[in-house]
């Protein structure tokens, strides 16, 4: 993921011209964010869960260095967020606007 992990400025007329409505935009946007924070989470519970011990031994607990860097490489990541505004002004996340037909269904 090439997103930048730091605060930027964002431009609202480029994130409202692929729907023509900013609130669509964001909607959009949060709800592929919420794909990509729940793919995320299952990967690091999958790596975690290898580390999974019945007894919690304190000796254990600060030996595993490993399980601290997978921990810590997770938390460097760009947050969801980013990554999902990212993908939306690049074009890259299908969306499409239901018919009024389909609304009143």
């Amino acid at each position: 993921m090439a997103t930048s992990p730091s605060i930027i400025t964002r431009d609202v007329e480029k994130i409202a011209s692929p729907t023509g409505n900013i609130y669509q935009s964001v909607s959009v946007i949060s709800k592929r964010a919420r794909q990509i924070s729940t793919k995320m989470k299952e990967e690091l519970n999958n790596k975690l869960s290898e580390f999974a011990s019945t007894v919690d031994n304190l000796e254990e607990v600060f030996e595993n260095r490993e399980q601290i860097e997978i921990s810590k490489f997770y938390e460097r990541m760009p947050k969801p967020t980013s990554v999902a505004t990212d993908e939306f002004l690049a074009g890259k996340i299908m969306f499409r606007k239901p018919d009024i037909d389909e609304l009143s269904r």
